[in-house]
């Protein structure tokens, strides 16, 4: 989720009561679609000791884990603003902290995704050595420590700087209510933008590595490599979609000055894309494109517990 707009005044939102629903409904099927689908490829994971043992499916299970949370908490959000609900500073802070890390938490974890696969490619003698479950556990520490520090450094600013009574006041959730100073604002892009170049970087480096590998490679190695080499790809759209919610709020601005006519339907497609359907690929890319994983899912479908 957009921690600057999409948690706040939900794009659902408008004057039209049908229109309204019609969001309200479609966000409903959506959220709670990938939900199941999330929690139904966590149970295939639980119930696998071979699943649970490798380094990829663990992260994979901890992506399908945050998304899930982070859909169900947007849920709450939506319908807040479909109910017209307004909370307390203080509950919309808690709200908002636990969005934030999630948000920060899925493009970490699909860094890590890439980080892993380039050592299974490249390094893939030392691969048994370094992705154990022990370190995939450590790297997963690092993950949730590396999303709430930003989000501990803003309460902590928000806590000196917000006036008496803000707390108690009122409020539509959105991130930008802790954010009461200009300069905390700029901070807060400025970190945001940070993060993706940084991320970005890594993914280039490990798609550059696999790609150098697949020219070398050769018979089934290469259909390995090249395996690899899409299963990059296909993370690195993810990132990308993830990540553009950092540019909605500057979009949306523009567009409110230039269409406001338009604002609405493009925020409402903004949170569909970049914060639902985002989330929706780690499923396709993990889920459905494993073999083995999805032999498996097609065992349980079939309800052979």
């Amino acid at each position: 989720m957009d921690q600057n707009s999409s948690s706040g005044n939900l794009i659902i939102i408008d004057s039209d009561p049908r229109v309204l629903r019609v969001r309200t409904a479609i966000v409903q099927v959506l959220v709670w679609f990938f939900v199941y689908i999330d929690i139904f490829m966590l149970f295939t994971f639980f119930s696998k000791q071979a699943f649970r043992g490798t380094a990829r499916y663990i992260l994979f299970a901890h992506t399908l884990l945050v998304d899930s949370v982070l859909l169900l908490l947007t849920d709450l959000v939506v319908l807040f603003g479909y109910f017209n609900v307004r909370i307390p500073v203080s509950y919309c802070i808690v709200l908002c902290v636990l969005m934030g890390i999630g948000v920060k938490n899925t493009p970490y974890t699909i860094t890590a995704m890439c980080l892993e696969r380039y050592v299974a490619i490249c390094m893939p003698l030392r691969h048994a050595s370094i992705s154990t479950t022990g370190r995939t556990m450590a790297a997963i520490a690092i993950i949730w420590a590396f999303s709430s520090v930003r989000l501990i450094m803003d309460l902590i600013i928000f806590t000196v700087l917000a006036p008496p009574g803000y707390f108690a006041m009122p409020t539509s959730c959105y991130y930008q209510v802790m954010l009461v100073t200009e300069w905390h604002n700029l901070m807060y892009v400025i970190f945001n933008q940070m993060d993706f170049v940084i991320i970005m970087v890594i993914i280039l480096f490990c798609y550059t590595k696999i790609m150098l590998a697949a020219q070398a490679a050769s018979g089934e190695n290469k259909q390995s490599v090249s395996k690899g080499r899409r299963t990059l790809l296909l993370h690195g759209l993810q990132l990308i979609l993830c990540m553009a919610d950092l540019w909605t709020p500057y979009i949306l601005a523009a567009v409110q000055k230039q269409s406001p006519h338009l604002y609405l339907p493009i925020r409402f497609f903004n949170f569909v894309a970049f914060t639902i359907i985002s989330r929706a690929l780690s499923p396709l890319i993990y889920g459905l494109r494993d073999k083995k994983f999805c032999l498996a899912l097609k065992y349980y479908m079939s309800c052979k517990v």
